[in-house]
């Protein structure tokens, strides 16, 4: 935890999270304790698996996003049934709202589980009840769900995944606020899923996210927008280097929903320094600051906003006008947008 004068200011502060992957929240003692009980091997022929302590320690040392993605497959390998899902989106809403998160839109992947023979009925039973716990025990905190489809599959997978959840009326009932995608992204145009995003659109899903631009061009970021019709970009760091997506993001209130650490643990950039997050802010360029797979990135939320305090020095007024943006980018109704905002500015009065 940063060590910064204004360590108690960003810890009070209201935050949005709308990047974060719950299965990237499984920490390694959940993850040996699941295993355990649902009866779930796990590699016996690498070291990291001998002990939650192993684990965490190989975690530290990725080398590039598919070796992070290989142990993040594992990892969720041992969610079985609903009340696995339940307790990792416990888990990780009561640490959140520990930090200061306030709202909380959360990735998951259904074509993983359905894959492995997990339905998608279960996990979003695990999740819901996890929601509706969490809003009793945590009367300040809101939820939502973004279900992602996943580029290092067969893009005819994708199509079967979004006719599936558009059957439930999941998308127009409240249960889901949008439709994400995810995964490896070089070499994934985003012309490759434009007809499943097209379909999305035609179906009524109003909120359309990518992740594009954390190692992939600023022309994907560019043609994401274009091609998917997207109104957020997830991650899209590398929008810096283009000066005319700059000014196309800060005029259409495009958000970028940046995951400092992961970044740096992913050797995306060398240090926290290397990321645009001066350039964003002078350019208006809205953004949130999020945790991504934080059990495996060594940081939630705080810890994020501790780091990009440490590397860039950021004035309360910065903070400000970062967690607005956050808020009026968000996926959730007017009035808890309001609700937010109020928050937001009674602790900016008591720092400014």
């Amino acid at each position: 935890m940063c060590n910064n004068q204004l360590h108690q200011f960003l810890h009070a502060l209201p935050k949005c999270e709308h990047h974060v992957h719950i299965e990237g929240t499984i920490s390694p003692e959940l993850l040996f304790n699941l295993a355990s009980r649902n009866k779930i091997s796990l590699p016996m022929d690498d070291s990291a698996f001998e002990s939650p302590a192993t684990l965490r320690a190989r975690y530290d040392k990725f080398t590039s996003l598919d070796d992070f993605l290989h142990y993040y497959f594992i990892g969720f390998s041992v969610l079985l049934e609903a009340s696995d899902f339940e307790a990792l989106t416990y888990d990780y809403l009561s640490l959140a709202y520990s930090q200061g998160v306030h709202h909380a839109e959360i990735f998951f992947d259904p074509q993983a589980h359905v894959l492995r023979g997990v339905a998608y009925q279960t996990i979003i039973s695990g999740l819901n009840a996890a929601k509706q716990r969490a809003q009793r025990d945590f009367p300040k905190l809101s939820v939502e769900f973004i279900p992602c489809l996943l580029r290092h599959l067969p893009v005819p997978s994708g199509h079967g995944m979004l006719a599936e959840l558009l059957e439930t009326g999941h998308f127009f009932d409240g249960t889901l606020v949008g439709f994400g995608m995810s995964s490896t992204e070089l070499e994934m145009h985003p012309s490759l899923y434009k007809e499943i995003y097209e379909a999305a659109r035609a179906a009524g899903v109003a909120n359309l996210t990518a992740h594009y631009g954390e190692e992939g061009p600023p022309d994907y970021v560019k043609d994401a927008l274009s091609l998917l019709g997207v109104r957020r970009i997830d991650h899209g760091r590398r929008s810096a280097e283009d000066e005319e997506l700059i000014a196309q993001l800060a005029d259409t209130g495009t958000m970028l929903t940046l995951c400092p650490l992961s970044n740096v643990v992913l050797k995306g950039v060398e240090s926290m320094q290397e990321l645009p997050i001066r350039r964003f802010l002078d350019a208006n360029v809205r953004f949130s600051i999020n945790s991504d797979d934080p059990a495996y990135f060594g940081g939630y939320v705080l810890e994020n906003y501790c780091a990009v305090q440490e590397a860039f020095g950021l004035s309360v007024d910065d903070w400000g006008k970062i967690a607005r943006g956050a808020i009026t980018g968000s996926w959730c109704s007017h009035t808890r947008k309001e609700q937010l905002l109020k928050e937001v500015e009674e602790v900016l009065q008591q720092w400014v």
